[in-house]
């Protein structure tokens, strides 16, 4: 089998949820001492979550990680990012640190965030790094884990951002990653990145993906001035309709990023686990997109955690079939809407496991009938 092969091999084995258990679930929520329907999205969400699992209760998560993929991206020489490339390599040196917009919610919160370098462009300290995802103890390292496939990806709006072996290889340590987590015992996951210019890359992908035009799917990202935005918008259309027939491989080798990759593997590796994967923001977002293009059935592993202000994220939104869980205006990336949705997704697990029936906690359901009946609620 050739490591192309194991990529589809792999997202092929991705299971359908258990359907039994989301109906027994959903009657659960029927006969729990409420007003059906009155949790409203935590009542999905808990539903969901029994059909990757497949048990009605008991499913609050007792192990969360973040999979962050760091890399460099070559298209930047052509204007397309308000910062410059050494904040990639400074933010990546930063999560192992504890102190940017997610590991600071990851210390808070006690988390896992699982730091992998695709391809960083400038140089971090060797001491650093780790060859493992694993410790010699099984849990997460607070190192990076170095799987570079370059030093960044070569300008898309020129050439091919990468051969199409370089993608392969980063589908398969998103897999890795997703493996990984699975071997440390982790029971939730969500999947951020960190790496300048990739609001371009995101955009030509998503734009190849659905032909929406350019100007409906590209914004300003970390504050680009209008003559960037201009040129962002330009080469944003010349890439995606240039890849629009490619199949998607060919797209993430063409026009996507190293990290962009890793996540569309790790999509495809926690569904292939039955790790339930939460969604950060526009990046995220598309690389979900992605993933859906290798097995369709890896959406019913996927939450949406908050909407991004980035113009293109409804676009991919609807492409999936999520709704976001919650619209804080948020715009960072790294993951940092993810131990929100962590929260989120806990609530809703409680409640389905903790919470009595109308039974026992002794009250009348008859007033509910009429309710029913009328679907007043």
């Amino acid at each position: 089998m050739t490591q192309e092969e194991r990529v589809w091999d792999l997202a092929s084995q991705i299971e359908e949820p258990d359907q039994d258990a989301i109906e027994k679930a959903k009657e659960r929520q029927v006969v729990l001492a409420k007003v059906p329907g009155s949790l409203g999205k935590l009542e999905d969400i808990s539903i969901k979550m029994a059909g990757i699992t497949g048990n009605v209760t008991g499913n609050e998560p007792k192990k969360e990680c973040i999979a962050l993929f760091s890399a460099d991206n070559g298209v930047v020489v052509e204007g397309v990012a308000s910062a410059p490339q050494q904040v990639t390599m400074a933010q990546t040196i930063n999560f192992t640190r504890r102190i940017t917009g997610v590991s600071s919610q990851v210390r808070y919160f006690d988390l896992d965030l699982l730091v992998v370098d695709m391809g960083v462009a400038m140089d971090i300290p060797e001491a650093l790094y780790t060859d493992k995802m694993l410790t010699g103890e099984g849990e997460i390292p607070v190192q990076i884990v170095d799987r570079r496939l370059g030093r960044g990806t070569k300008n898309l709006a020129k050439e091919p951002a990468m051969t199409r072996e370089q993608a392969v290889q980063g589908l398969l340590t998103g897999f890795e990653a997703a493996d990984a987590m699975k071997a440390a015992g982790v029971d939730l996951c969500g999947i951020g990145e960190m790496g300048i210019g990739n609001t371009t890359t995101s955009s030509c992908l998503l734009g190849a993906l659905t032909g929406v035009d350019p100007a409906d799917l590209v914004g300003r990202g970390g504050g680009l001035n209008n003559e960037g935005l201009e040129a962002k918008v330009r080469i944003v259309g010349e890439a995606s309709r240039r890849c629009k027939d490619m199949d998607p491989i060919d797209k993430l080798a063409n026009i996507g990023g190293f990290d962009i990759c890793a996540m569309v593997g790790c999509f495809l590796g926690a569904a292939k686990n039955h790790i339930p994967v939460v969604i950060d923001g526009f990046i995220s977002i598309v690389a979900a997109c992605m993933a859906r293009e290798f097995n369709p059935t890896v959406t019913a592993y996927m939450f949406a955690s908050h909407k991004s202000t980035e113009i293109g994220y409804v676009t991919a939104m609807e492409r999936l079939g999520l709704k976001p869980m919650f619209d804080l205006g948020m715009r960072l990336g790294e993951g940092s809407g993810c131990p929100i949705a962590f929260k989120i997704i806990e609530a809703a697990c409680a409640t389905m496991s903790l919470m009595k029936t109308l039974d026992e906690g002794a009250i009348d359901a008859e007033y509910l009938e009429d309710i029913k009946k009328g679907n007043f609620f």
